[in-house]
């Protein structure tokens, strides 16, 4: 075994060698050289904490490098915007973000001279901000969803368009030249063999192709990734069809009531990279496709579909997590997990080749540098995390990498067993706050669980009235209670962070 590995990393080296040789005697161009090298297995090994960016008095929820990779920006619970020189290890300026909760993504508009960025949040907004040249910022709202906002997308090379995707289940498109939101759609749920307007799909993420811009992608509360081309939509209030070109899903997650997307990612080469609650990983290549229509594909047609890769070991429950690509082709996927580590996978053969500690408690966001091998990560904790190949050894995976991926799966198994419905959930708190009325205390009004979303958010629980005849079927109740809540918070993905 030991042998088997020293010859391994000796072929990287001699492969490291070649290359550097071609690029001396002019076989292999700069760029070339540098993009093949950056995604070298033997550097990605190397990958070591290289700084930690603490300013932020809350967890951070988004960072993102500008165009030229030399600055960070990242927003946080704390609803300020931070912009960093991650280099240097320094903050450079932050301004207060004018959303009125926890900030979920903040991006820097190309070709501005990162004066632009926009920004989205838990109140529904999505905010423009315009840095001067005295160095003042103004913030305006430019729109408002109905319900939490999670992503924005920006057309690739544009300083003014993006888009937006908000638990409303609607996608929003915006031009910075005239300030104006358009909806383009709400995305609702399968019933039957058609989409009807029952029930909208709150949705967590929306991510362009890079290779055709004409075609983004969004996921959220059901098993299906939707891919949907701009060109079918007209710029103006009078088109709110649902209309999706194509769909993804693996088969075993098709009809499952209990999984959502969290994540997505485009490759360079247009793959589709789906992050799923409390499951897997999946990269689809474009062949993999339901068509526009997945009810109408019999079970014998989608046997005949190409199994997507599977990326597996971490554990994906407690928040909305993202995934990204990593490396200068997009060699890599890279994801964080419950258990406060970063997963590294080959993208082709899914083969684990590092893990690294990110956070106390879970990692949320990664984001790759726009061409060199350098990572950026948050979590729960208040600060953003850098990786950069410093390390003087290769670092090999930690001895007990088994149990760690042992017991993510163990634990994701576990509460796949417990089969409960919603109006199941509901029953129990109802009944919980008929007998102790007196003693529950909501953070929100009885108008709040009777919206179209039906959510439910966190309840205090105060002393417990005392009663004559108090019984242990009051303890248990109210015990049933409290493990329903968070069970319920946990299946339909309320616990945001």
């Amino acid at each position: 075994m030991e042998g088997r590995r020293v010859k391994k990393e000796a072929q990287l080296y001699q492969c490291g060698v070649e290359e550097i040789w071609q690029r001396q005697t002019g076989q292999l161009h700069p760029r070339a050289f540098a993009r093949q090298m950056g995604g070298s297995q033997d550097l990605i090994r190397h990958l070591e904490l290289y700084a930690k960016l603490e300013a932020h008095d809350g967890c951070v929820n988004t960072v993102q490098f500008n165009p030229t990779g030399n600055i960070l920006v990242s927003g946080s619970d704390d609803k300020q915007i931070i912009f960093w020189d991650w280099d240097a290890k320094t903050k450079l300026f932050s301004f207060p973000s004018g959303h009125g909760s926890n900030v979920f993504q903040a991006r820097i508009m190309p070709f501005t001279d990162d004066r632009s960025v926009v920004t989205c949040a838990a109140d529904g907004q999505v905010r423009h901000a315009q840095i001067l040249e005295n160095g003042q910022v103004e913030t305006k709202r430019l729109a408002k969803h109905r319900g939490r906002t999670h992503k924005l997308a920006i057309e690739p090379g544009s300083p003014h368009v993006f888009y937006s995707c908000g638990e409303d289940g609607a996608v929003q498109h915006f031009d910075l030249r005239s300030h104006t939101a358009t909806k383009l759609l709400t995305c609702h749920t399968f019933v039957g063999n058609k989409s009807q307007s029952i029930e909208h799909v709150r949705l967590n993420a929306i991510v362009i192709d890079p290779r055709n811009p004409y075609y983004f992608a969004i996921g959220g509360s059901d098993e299906y990734a939707r891919v949907y081309d701009i060109r079918s939509y007209h710029q103006d209030s009078s088109t709110n069809h649902d209309c999706p070109v194509d769909f993804f899903s693996p088969q075993h997650l098709i009809d499952n009531d209990h999984v959502n997307i969290t994540g997505l990612a485009y490759s360079n080469q247009g793959e589709l990279l789906v992050s799923y609650n409390d499951e897997l990983i999946y990269l689809f290549q474009k062949e993999m496709g339901l068509g526009p229509n997945p009810k109408s594909v019999s079970v014998e047609a989608r046997n005949e579909l190409e199994v997507p890769q599977v990326y597996k070991g971490h554990r994906n429950a407690q928040t909305v997590k993202g995934v990204n690509f990593f490396g200068p082709n997009t060699e890599y996927v890279v994801s964080g997990s419950d258990c406060g580590r970063i997963f590294i996978w080959k993208k082709k053969g899914a083969e684990l080749v590092h893990l690294m500690k990110g956070d106390q408690h879970v990692v949320n966001c990664l984001e790759p540098h726009p061409y060199a091998t350098i990572l950026a990560t948050s979590g729960l904790e208040k600060n953003v995390k850098i990786w950069a190949p410093t390390a003087e050894q290769l670092i090999s995976l930690p001895d007990n990498v088994e149990e760690i991926m042992e017991a993510n799966k163990q634990d994701r198994e576990d509460r796949s067993r417990i089969s409960l419905t919603p109006d199941v959930i509901m029953r129990v708190l109802r009944l919980q706050r008929r007998q102790y009325q007196p003693n529950v205390e909501s953070r929100y009004s009885r108008a709040d669980f009777e919206g179209e979303d039906d959510d439910v958010d966190e309840y205090v629980l105060l002393e417990p009235l005392q009663r004559d005849d108090s019984s242990d079927d009051d303890g248990i109740l109210c015990f049933l209670m409290v493990l329903l809540m968070l069970l319920y918070k946990d299946i339909n993905g309320l616990e945001l962070v």
